[in-house]
């Protein structure tokens, strides 16, 4: 099944020359990280990593996994993006609709069946015994 790079693509072609390198290198396509999350994603998960490594809390391989691991998670989180994109897509529109209506607040009056007024009910059983010895 071949779908063009455009059919479910957040962004227009002709935009896609000016998004971070990062995320042009990953291919994402509903993820849409700026150039400052693309830097810490990038270049802060490498700094992290060798402070850890200065430290001696990890071996210095973690200053090539660290990057990688992050950017794994960064495309599968554009994958499951995809397919929720997707998968929503197929719904019917008059379901969307009926969601919606179930999810709408609504705001009016209720009205109440069988009211009693008048009638105070207490949880207190001393207030109730000193009004029936006050009617006696």
């Amino acid at each position: 099944m071949a779908h063009s790079r455009t059919a479910w693509a957040t962004m227009p072609v002709d935009e896609e020359r000016y998004r971070p390198l990062y995320a042009r290198l990953l291919g994402l396509r509903f993820v849409n990280p700026g150039g400052v999350l693309c830097f810490l994603f990038f270049e802060g998960t490498i700094a992290l990593a060798v402070l850890l490594a200065l430290a001696e809390l990890v071996t210095w391989w973690a200053v090539l996994v660290l990057p990688v691991v992050v950017a794994a998670m960064v495309k599968l989180n554009d994958m499951v993006a995809a397919v929720v994109v997707r998968s929503a897509a197929l719904v019917p529109e008059q379901e969307r609709d009926r969601f919606r209506r179930q999810m709408e607040p609504v705001v009016g009056r209720a009205r109440v069946a069988n009211a009693v007024t008048g009638v105070v009910v207490t949880a207190d059983p001393m207030l109730s015994t000193r009004r029936t010895d006050a009617s006696d």
